[in-house]
């Protein structure tokens, strides 16, 4: 099997290969952020406390599923570019922007803060992909980046109404 080399991944595509290749690194920053974001909203879910924990805990677990829901849409996008995407949490370190969370204890209205500020962060990259994939002609790609946007906003809006001192 060591002589015999697996072909290379020719997806086919009518973009053109800078093209592809540009959406990919754009939709493979976004997947690694975006499994960041997934694990640190998981761990928050996890570690919350305090007298909102219930509404809070209820809430981060339904946007931790949301950005996990994402993941498998944006790599199969990347693959029909004819690129290859992410291939180990090692992948994942080295392209995050969206910076772990590892501290022993954080009070919920940071979580709640940070969490916010992570999603708009994604609403940026978001963005700046939406540039990238209609300079492209990637028609497919850029439609479901405004969907993951909208999703991304909602989230942050959900964690500002939440986070609000009355």
């Amino acid at each position: 099997m060591a002589d015999n080399p697996a072909p290379a991944l020719k997806t086919p595509t009518d973009l053109k290969t800078n093209a592809a290749k540009t959406v990919a690194d754009a939709l493979n920053g976004i997947l690694a952020d975006s499994y960041a974001l997934y694990l640190k909203t998981k761990n928050f879910h996890w570690h919350v406390s305090g007298p909102h924990f219930r509404d809070y805990h209820l809430m981060l677990d339904d946007q931790a599923a949301q950005i996990l829901a994402t993941t498998d849409a944006i790599a199969e996008r990347v693959r029909k570019t004819g690129n290859v995407t992410l291939r180990s949490i090692g992948d994942i370190a080295r392209r995050q922007t969206i910076k772990d969370n590892d501290a022993d204890f954080v009070p919920a209205a940071d979580m709640l803060v940070e969490l916010r500020e992570d999603n708009l962060k994604l609403v940026e990259l978001l963005r700046e992909a939406k540039d990238i994939v209609d300079e492209a002609k990637d028609n497919a790609t850029s439609g479901i980046l405004d969907d993951w946007t909208d999703e991304a906003e909602e989230r942050a809006w959900f964690l500002f109404e939440a986070s609000r001192k009355q």
